[in-house]
């Protein structure tokens, strides 16, 4: 058995001075693990950063969401506004007149008497020819002497749309052509027609309405044949 008392040439031993109490013997230092075991209030606490993550992504997917709301429901809006009091879709300049499925197919009844009482009203409208396969866009026009007028809305000869057009400043700001009184015009050679007054061009060789009056048109535009019967307004066949 080893002595206790033998010396260690490593671990001297410590002096001792009279009137001074010996050191208490040093306590070990604990380990990592040992001071994380018997202090656990002490512990670094992690932070939630799973938490912080998923918090930023769902508010960029709200924001993204109330965006888009906002932004489809002020199309909506801006599409729902209502055109000048007076002026119909058919009739206001610069607007399409794209065919639509929800018109008035001819031939046959078009309209009535009530919905054209204004001088220079109109209505749009189909009309089924055998020279086409797809319905052709037309407009029938209520003429200041009260005669009523349709026409074929795709020029003579040509593909192009005819626009009626009832903002006398259009006609000189686009066509460069000044009227008292709409005008029927085509976009793509800047050709104006005017209802009011005839023009030969005719199939058999008589005078239609929509001179031409400014441009480099080849006919006036083509004619519909309409009748009223009491108040209503059919459009039998194209000339």
């Amino acid at each position: 058995m080893a002595d206790a008392t033998k010396f260690d040439p490593f671990k001297p031993a410590q002096p001792s001075i009279p009137g001074v109490p010996a050191a208490a013997p040093a306590r070990p230092a604990p380990s990592a693990d040992s001071g994380a075991a018997e202090h656990p209030a002490k512990a670094a606490p992690r932070r939630p950063i799973a938490r912080v993550v998923w918090a930023a992504i769902g508010l960029v997917i709200v924001l993204g969401l109330g965006g888009a709301w906002m932004f489809s429901h002020s199309g909506s809006a801006a599409k729902s506004q209502p055109l000048a009091d007076g002026v119909s879709s058919a009739a206001a300049p610069g607007t399409s007149n794209t065919p639509s499925t929800d018109l008035p197919v001819a031939p046959g009844i078009i309209g009535s008497t009530a919905e054209l009482e204004k001088p220079w009203s109109s209505k749009r409208f189909l009309f089924h020819s055998d020279l086409s396969n797809d319905p052709i866009p037309a407009l029938v026009v209520r003429l200041p002497a009260g005669q009523y007028w349709c026409i074929s809305m795709i020029e003579p000869f040509g593909t192009c749309q005819l626009e009626y057009v009832t903002d006398l400043s259009a006609l000189r700001s686009e066509y460069n052509f000044r009227a008292n009184h709409p005008m029927v015009a085509d976009p793509c050679t800047h050709t104006v027609y005017d209802l009011l007054q005839y023009d030969s061009g005719a199939s058999d060789g008589g005078l239609v309405r929509g001179a031409i009056v400014h441009g480099a048109g080849i006919r006036p535009p083509i004619a519909i044949e309409i009748e009223v019967q009491g108040k209503q307004l059919r459009a039998e066949r194209m000339e």
